[in-house]
């Protein structure tokens, strides 16, 4: 069931008066006189770099993601630089409203992640809605949060149906029909997780009470509530005031349990969807967390028709807030703001879904660190791709530069106005890439090292030539230049961003 973080407006502003007053001291920053854009950011959860129709994926029905991406520049080479965590939202969210880099945000984790710790300090960093604030933003949200209460209050003057960071799937009678299709036994079904792709998520009748008699009493969506509430602020508060706005939209989906309306499952027959062409029955090695929760959701090894079901579920759901996304973009037509609204779509990691034996998002293939961005607004090109390496996170700097605010010193991600408007412009030369003490990433335009310091593995990758990572090139004495240059980078970028782990040169050695 969907938490109001604030049954009252009136105690939100309270709290949020009270924390904004504490930490106002904490940052400065400069307004324009002139008029500044609004900016309606909207996040899904899990949601792949190949997965949007008109960009990299015929399979899947995206009209309205679409529509934005001709409306706008497509970052096709966006990155998550990785986590402290098995929960990989937790701390691409903290980058996001810090701006920092993984480790320096994973020193504010306490403040800024998940939940609330008693005899916490105060964050020092500045946080993205507050930034926008303090340069005369209404700042509002709706969506998951999944960093601490707090950070929340100190960030958004307003906002309704806080969710979840991610909710309890449900056994019942009904779960997946189309198991009994299949050839799992008993015994693998309990391994598949308890939903079903075309009843919500619901266990009580309208007063509360577990109903036996009842499959479901259908109630609301989490996708459709955030967007009924953005499309609210959108038509009942944005035009009470002058000032500019700033919408932050955080959708649950297309994040497990991966419940949708039937009629957008009917979309996908199950005997179409396509098998990844990097499936494995199960992944090559233990690449660290090779039983975390994620991966519990799929039998081992990996069946075709597992993978095949979890990919209908993701896609009917990607389709389904897409749906959303496209009732709220024509809320901000009707609202007459859009003209001066800049749009950023984006998800905050990616997910495997049967890549290379794998379900979860808790590994350093492009499937899983790659996610898609999306910019558009005034003065945006249309229909551009920018293929240059970029980190999500810098959306942070780049609405700074868009509203002509100061961007905070705490922000470590770059902006991206300059890729915009400048074809001449790079980004990054390496993405760096790291997940908790078990993997680290290097990744050049052409090659991947990625090393396992638990396992004592390497692989080595030809992106241009092998983009789905199907042959580890890490043995091949051709490569052995490559390696070592990879390596040497890895390591500088480590010391860059003050990476708590050490790696010594026996990682050569490792194939």
């Amino acid at each position: 069931m969907i938490k109001f973080l604030q049954n009252r407006q009136k105690r939100w502003n309270s709290y949020a008066t009270l924390l904004l007053g504490v930490c106002g001291s904490m940052n400065t920053f400069a307004q324009s006189s002139n008029a500044k854009p609004n900016v309606l950011f909207l996040l899904t959860d899990d949601q792949t770099y190949k997965s949007i129709h008109a960009l990299n994926n015929s399979e899947i029905i995206t009209p309205n993601l679409d529509k934005l991406k001709n409306r706008g520049v497509v970052f096709t080479h966006a990155f998550n630089q990785g986590s402290w965590s098995a929960a990989i939202c937790v701390a691409s969210r903290t980058m996001i409203i810090t701006g920092q880099t993984v480790f320096h945000a994973a020193k504010n984790k306490e403040y800024l992640g998940h939940g609330d710790k008693k005899n916490q300090t105060v964050s020092s960093a500045a946080l993205w809605g507050e930034t926008m604030g303090k340069a005369g933003y209404n700042t509002f949200i709706t969506g998951k949060w999944h960093n601490s209460s707090q950070a929340l209050l100190r960030s958004f003057e307003k906002g309704e149906a806080i969710g979840k960071g991610m909710y309890a799937s449900t056994k019942n009678v009904y779960n997946r029909s189309s198991v009994k299709q299949s050839k799992w036994s008993p015994s693998d079904k309990n391994n598949l997780g308890h939903w079903s792709p075309s009843v919500y998520d619901i266990v009580e009748d309208n007063k509360g009470n577990r109903n036996k008699s009842k499959p479901y009493i259908v109630q609301k969506h989490t996708s459709e509530l955030y967007t009924e509430k953005a499309i609210s602020y959108l038509r009942n508060e944005v035009p009470k005031s002058d000032k500019p706005f700033f919408m932050y939209v955080a959708f649950n989906a297309p994040h497990d349990p991966r419940q949708s309306p039937q009629y957008v499952i009917d979309k996908y027959p199950l005997e179409k969807i396509q098998i990844p062409i990097n499936f494995l029955p199960e992944h090559p090695f233990d690449q660290g967390d090779h039983k975390v929760r994620d991966e519990k959701l799929a039998p081992f090894p990996r069946t075709l028709d597992a993978v095949a079901l979890h990919r209908q579920e993701y896609y009917a759901m990607i389709t389904h807030v897409d749906e959303q996304i496209g009732k709220i973009l024509d809320a901000l037509e009707k609202s007459g703001k859009a003209d001066n609204t800049y749009i950023i779509f984006t998800s905050d990691h990616g997910l495997a879904v049967g890549c290379h034996g794998l379900m979860g998002k808790q590994n350093q293939y492009e499937h899983s660190i790659r996610m898609p961005l999306i910019i558009c607004g005034p003065n945006i090109p249309r229909n551009k791709r920018v293929d240059e390496m970029v980190y999500m996170q810098s959306v942070f700097a780049t609405t700074c530069d868009f509203a002509n605010i100061n961007t905070p010193n705490s922000v470590e991600f770059p902006s991206l106005k300059k890729l915009i408007d400048d074809k001449t412009s790079k980004g990054e030369k390496y993405i760096f890439g790291a997940y908790k003490d078990l993997q680290r990433m290097v990744r050049s335009k052409h090659y991947k090292l990625i090393v396992y310091p638990k396992s004592k593995h390497v692989q080595l990758f030809d992106i241009k030539r092998d983009p789905q990572e199907m042959f580890n090139l890490s043995d091949d004495k051709e490569m052995k230049r490559i390696k070592k240059q990879l390596f040497k980078v890895l390591c500088q970028k480590q010391k860059e961003l003050d990476d708590f782990m050490h790696l010594s040169k026996e990682v050569l050695e490792w194939n």
